[in-house]
């Protein structure tokens, strides 16, 4: 996601954190629980789950069929520390009136903090409701259109799961996906939600008489978009390999971005001569990031011997070097990514822009670049579609191996 505000809300997610060694969980029961965060749209639920196995705490985090394990969980007496590394987001409660009170702190760009009030209750099951009716079905595909608060607008596609009340689903917009989203339909309105351990969203619309569904999109603490769809079987997104190309003139990329080590690393370095080489636009921060990296690190490891090398350029939110080097590093850590990351920027698509003069435009992180072995530029792919995209993910996957094989096994 893009995303295309990636607002994507980073919230600090102290709640999810796993295996931090033997800790005291006398005062805080294990088990599941319903947590809500205080949102300008109202309350957002997400569900997370605390274990204890042979004094090990562990946590994750559960939205629909995803599982996000959290990287550090400490529980010390009535209070519990949840952090993801990887998007630098933390949560933390204390136990008190069979609830756990606190709030999630998500890093945003410029540094900027948000602290969203939460709390949570063990062994509730029930997303939004807890017996909701409905007389709507909106299982299907959906033509979308987000309008910003500025007034500018862009195309999305909902697919939607309906099973009685309960709603799964997502939105593909051309810079990337929301993710999985999960909710329930009350009399004719819908509500979704979601977690990701780095960003909050929320959804909801009401079905109206002419079942044109009208609503609005929350992220993080205050961003606001609203939002139409009508159910349009074939409704699409523009061609996600036309949106950013080399400007008239270029055929090559070029840059100079330094390591983690401070060491400057250039496409005309030999160590990718004669190389098919993809490049990404990237950010720790950014949750479809996260989803391509995913895929991208085995992906590298299969194809390495055989001539692919990939750099990420990371855009990230700390303007200090030494502070964003630290957080790619936990991203590495993460995805076991051994492949280059270089650090390029500040979490801003238009200063990527001027960073990649060639390029007519960056709209989106990630952007995967694809060059062959005598160094042009043969596709540009803006967004990523994550893995709560269903079909759409492994078509993706799949294009993106085909294409990688072809240019691998060209002279």
């Amino acid at each position: 996601m893009i995303l295309k505000k990636l607002f994507i809300p980073v919230f600090i997610l102290p709640l999810l954190i796993v295996g931090c060694g033997k800790q005291s969980t006398k005062n805080i029961p294990m088990g599941k629980y319903r947590a809500i965060l205080k949102t300008a749209g109202g309350d957002l639920p997400f569900f997370f789950e605390l274990k204890n196995e042979k004094g090990h705490s562990s946590a994750s985090i559960l939205n629909g069929k995803e599982i996000i394990k959290v990287d550090e969980v400490k529980v010390v007496g009535d209070s519990l520390t949840l952090y993801l590394p990887s998007f630098n987001s933390t949560i933390k409660a204390a136990y008190s009136g069979f609830l756990l009170k606190g709030n999630l702190t998500l890093v945003k760009a410029n540094a900027v903090l948000q602290v969203i009030p939460l709390k949570a209750e063990l062994n509730t099951t029930y997303r939004f409701f807890p017996k909701p009716k409905n007389s709507i079905d909106i299982s299907g595909r959906w033509a979308a259109v987000f309008k910003e608060d500025d007034g500018s607008t862009y195309p999305a596609v909902g697919e939607f799961e309906q099973n009685g009340s309960g709603l799964t689903g997502t939105f593909l917009t051309p810079t990337g996906d929301y993710r999985y989203l999960q909710g329930q339909v009350k009399d004719r309105t819908i509500y979704l939600s979601t977690f990701d351990g780095g960003h909050a969203y929320l959804f909801k619309a009401t079905l109206d008489k002419n079942n044109k569904l009208e609503g609005g999109y929350w992220s993080g603490i205050k961003y606001h978009e609203s939002w139409t769809a009508v159910k349009d079987e074939n409704a699409k997104l523009p061609d996600p390999d036309k949106l950013t190309f080399l400007k008239k003139g270029y055929r090559k990329l070029d840059f100079t971005f330094p390591d983690l080590n401070g060491k400057m690393i250039s496409l005309s370095d030999k160590k990718y001569k004669g190389k098919v080489v993809i490049v990404t636009l990237e950010g720790s921060w950014c949750p479809n990031c996260h989803d391509e990296s995913r895929f991208l690190s085995p992906f590298y490891d299969k194809y390495h011997n055989q001539g692919l090398e990939i750099i990420s350029l990371m855009f990230e939110n700390y303007d200090d070097s030494a502070r964003a080097v630290a957080q790619i590093k936990k991203f590495r850590d993460e995805f076991n990514i051994k492949y280059d990351l270089l650090l390029a920027g500040t979490n801003d698509k238009d200063l990527a822009s001027k960073k990649l003069p060639m390029l007519s435009k960056v709209i989106a992180f990630p952007t995967t670049i694809f060059m062959d072995r005598r160094g042009r530029v043969r596709k540009i792919n803006t967004g990523f579609s994550g893995p709560g995209t269903g079909d759409h993910y492994f078509h993706l996957t799949d294009e993106f191996t085909r294409f990688t094989e072809k240019l691998l096994n060209e002279k």
